[in-house]
């Protein structure tokens, strides 16, 4: 399959590129809270498996608790994030970016707390055990760079930067150098005299607490 190209979001925040899949988890942001944060995360369903419509169904609150061992202890949850990036590439998104997606929990950032109030979430498809796609890399950075434009992010980490000790995804196969190598190389050659302190900071070099 062709890896989505335009990734122009509209009024709302609704991403070009994304299938859309609204979620009911989500509410408006409380007034006057800067949008300045992008928190990756990773999932599957079942753990360790790909493909499927389990996510999907989880954040539309339509997943099917008997259909695996595990989902059993999911049934009190009321989940989403912004987007999905399949294992393909391929990019879903279940809340506009205006709103707010239930997706970073209890969480802290930088001295603010309640991060789901400023940020916009991003589902990586995989696990803390094993390498993320290219294609995941190359969707991540097309959404990073139309989200920063729309936003004027101030940063991006991971989960486990917002909830130590709670969370650890995206994990130890997350490639955070590579990713923000990534996301250089694509701004520069959107605009060549543009400076990189537009774009935000990543994890590793930016303060956490």
């Amino acid at each position: 399959m062709s890896l989505p190209t335009d990734f122009t979001l509209d009024a709302d925040g609704w991403c070009a590129a994304a299938r859309r899949v609204p979620s009911p988890n989500c509410d408006d942001r409380s007034a006057g809270s800067a949008l300045d944060l992008l928190i990756i995360h990773n999932i599957s369903l079942p753990p360790g498996e790909f493909g499927g419509d389990c996510i999907e169904a989880l954040f539309c609150n339509r997943l099917d608790y008997t259909a695996h061992p595990y989902f059993e202890q999911l049934r009190p949850l009321r989940v989403s994030a912004h987007f999905l990036v399949r294992r393909d590439g391929s990019l879903l998104q279940f809340v506009p970016t205006l709103r707010r997606a239930w997706h970073a929990g209890a969480s802290t950032f930088a001295g603010r707390s309640h991060c789901n109030d400023f940020s916009i979430g991003i589902e990586m498809e995989g696990t803390d055990t094993q390498p993320f796609e290219p294609a995941q890399y190359r969707t991540l950075v097309g959404l990073s760079l139309a989200l920063q434009a729309r936003h004027a992010l101030a940063a991006v980490v991971g989960h486990e930067h917002v909830a130590p000790g709670r969370k650890t995804d995206p994990g130890p196969f997350f490639d955070w150098q590579a990713y923000r190598n990534a996301c250089l190389r694509a701004h520069f050659r959107r605009a060549p005299t543009a400076c990189a302190d537009t774009l935000p900071r990543f994890a590793g070099d930016t303060p956490t607490a």
